[in-house]
Order: C-alpha cells, then sequence, then structure tokens
C-alpha cells in the first residue's frame, strides 16, 4: 500500500530524511518509532502529500504521490500531531464539513456519519462544541475526520500525545478496532503503545530506517546478544557476590530489576548453564534463573546510539532459523 525508494528531504542545508526505503503491506498495523528528532513527522507529512521529497519516490497503492498527489489524498485519512479542528463547530457540523471537502454527496454522509460517530465513542457529544470538548475527546476528533471518507490508509501522528493514562487505553482500543478497515501507519515514541498496538516496527533513526521488523524479529537480530534475569537470596551482599561470578564467566550488568532486586546480566545464552551452576557451588541460594528475549527498550537504545542497523528477517523461516 505504500512503498517510498531512496527518498530524501533537506530543509536549506540540512538533511532530514536520508535514503528512507520503508513498505507497508495492506491490512498492517504498522509503528513508526523515533526519538524526538528522528524524521517521523516529515516522513508522514510527505507519505500524506503535504510535503514534497527533494529526491527519491513515494508510491501510495500503486500511484505516484509528487505526480498524482489528489489521487493518492482521496486514498488517505491523517491525524497531524495537532488536530486540524474548528473550536466554533460542533463535532458533527465539523465532520460533515470534513466529509464534503473530500467530496462526500449528502446521501453518503447521512449513512457515514453515525458510524463515523460510533466507531470513535463520540456519540454522546456529536451536537456539543469543539472548544468545549477534553483533550482526549478533540484527539478522537482528529481521527474521525480521518477515517470519515473511509480511506483505505490511516497516517497517525502521535495520536496518543498528552493523552491521561484512562485515555491512552481508550485510543489504543479504537486503534484496534479501525485496524481492520483500514491499513495504519502511526507515529509515536512510546515503546508501550508500539508493543501492544502494531503487528511490525519501523525504527528511525537520524532520518533512516535503521531497524524494522516485529519485536520478535528484531530481538532475533539484535547482535547476538541475550538477556538472562538472576536471582539470588541474601541482599546486597549476596548480589554482589553473584554479579563478580557473572562477570567472571563473560556477562556483564544490564541493570537491577526495580521491584525484585534481580540482576539483569548480557552474555552468551550458551553460558546460562555454568552461570547456575557457579552460582549454586558457591552456595548462594539460587531462586531464579530467567533466559529472557532482548526487549524493545533495549533494541530502541542500541538503534538510538546509531548502532549498527537491525535488519528483520525476510521470513518466518528465517525468524526461527535466527532464533534456534
Amino acid at each position: 500500500m505504500i512503498r517510498t525508494t531512496h527518498v530524501f528531504k533537506q530543509y536549506a542545508d540540512r538533511e532530514v530524511i536520508r535514503d528512507l526505503d520503508l513498505h507497508i503491506e495492506q491490512g498492517e498495523c504498522v509503528g513508526l518509532l523515533g526519538e524526538n528528532g528522528a524524521g517521523k513527522t516529515t516522513t508522514l507529512r510527505m507519505l500524506a502529500c503535504l510535503l514534497l521529497p527533494s529526491a527519491g519516490s513515494i508510491r501510495v497503492n500503486g500511484v505516484d504521490a509528487e505526480e498524482h498527489p489528489e489521487q493518492v489524498r482521496a486514498e488517505l485519512g491523517y491525524l497531524p500531531d495537532t488536530p486540524p479542528l474548528y473550536d466554533e463547530m460542533s463535532v458533527g457540523e465539523y465532520l460533515r464539513f470534513a466529509g464534503k471537502l473530500r467530496g462526500m454527496d449528502a446521501a453518503r454522509l447521512k449513512r457515514r456519519l453515525p458510524e463515523v460517530l460510533d466507531q470513535t465513542g463520540l456519540e454522546d457529544v456529536a451536537e456539543q462544541r469543539i472548544s468545549t470538548l477534553s483533550h482526549g475527546y478533540r484527539q478522537r476528533v482528529g481521527i474521525a475526520q480521518a477515517v470519515v471518507h473511509e480511506p483505505a490508509i490511516l497516517i497517525l501522528d502521535e495520536p496518543i500525545n498528552g493523552l491521561d493514562p484512562v485515555q491512552i487505553v481508550e485510543m489504543r482500543e479504537m486503534i484496534r478496532r479501525l485496524r481492520g478497515a483500514h491499513t495504519i501507519l502511526l507515529s509515536t515514541h512510546i515503546l508501550t503503545e508500539i508493543e501492544q498496538t502494531c503487528d511490525r516496527i519501523l525504527m528511525l533513526h537520524d532520518g533512516r530506517i535503521a531497524a524494522e521488523g516485529t519485536e520478535q524479529e528484531l530481538s532475533s537480530r539484535l547482535g547476538g546478544r541475550g538477556f538472562v534475569r538472576v536471582e539470588v537470596r541474601g541482599g546486597d551482599e549476596a548480589r554482589a557476590k553473584a554479579l563478580a561470578l557473572a562477570e567472571g564467566l563473560g556477562f556483564s550488568a544490564h541493570g537491577a530489576h526495580a521491584q525484585t532486586g534481580a540482576l539483569d546480566l548480557e552474555g552468551d545464552a550458551a553460558g546460562h548453564p555454568a552461570l547456575a551452576r557457579a552460582l549454586i557451588e558457591a552456595g548462594l541460594e539460587l531462586a531464579r534463573l530467567e533466559p529472557r528475549s532482548s526487549d524493545l527498550e533495549e533494541i530502541f537504545l542500541q538503534v538510538s546510539r546509531g548502532d549498527p542497523p537491525v535488519e528483520a528477517p525476510e521470513s518466518a523461516t528465517d525468524a526461527k532459523e535466527v532464533s534456534s
């Protein structure tokens, strides 16, 4: 549905997007993850035909975005980081206005409006002025205007930005409900949203895709590194002894688990049996030794540090082979 090829974007002497290649298949919900300044919003604005790339090509559903921007816009629903709302209108008036801008006739709008209000949970505020709505409801109206014309593709720029915990959960559920009817690309710098909402992850760093794949695929390609959580009874003294033994076997400390005080260690997974044996032989009471895959936070930190890109396996079979 979306494919970019060698896309660059430059402002004066500053290159914001560099050699961007991405693809998004029909029906996917893809998360664009990156720290502030990575180029997420610029990428989305180019995909939405609000900015022209300095070089490269963008195709949406097979259509060249630079040659036929109006045709591409008809396929898209776009929620920018600040929803484009008119405070003096009621929710219903605004959505009818947004539909007319997208070329919808009166009959289609009459059919579609109740569906949109239901999809986005706005039925109870349909006659209310937008100026009176909370931030969470304003975000809902922003998504409603993006889907009112039933676009094939939905582009959401930081849809949970500024929401409280309850509103975040509600927004997450709404995006899940929209997944079946739309191919979705959403940007965020919040890791839990990617984990709980998206099928696949694109990690953007310094204007280019530095890693992509499912969370499992990314973990399996994280430079061959493995993690293990070790818990020994006996307090700080026992943990210090366990850490010294682990370091002697080639493991390095990756932090302590905040709630239990367990050690998070990084090293070769093949060394886990030797580690367990060494701890027990040293007289330590081993409560847990739990191998775990690299989590998304560690992958993101690696990418943000500018470490070598993490390439996703080309198939599910490849992923299994790498994991094994």
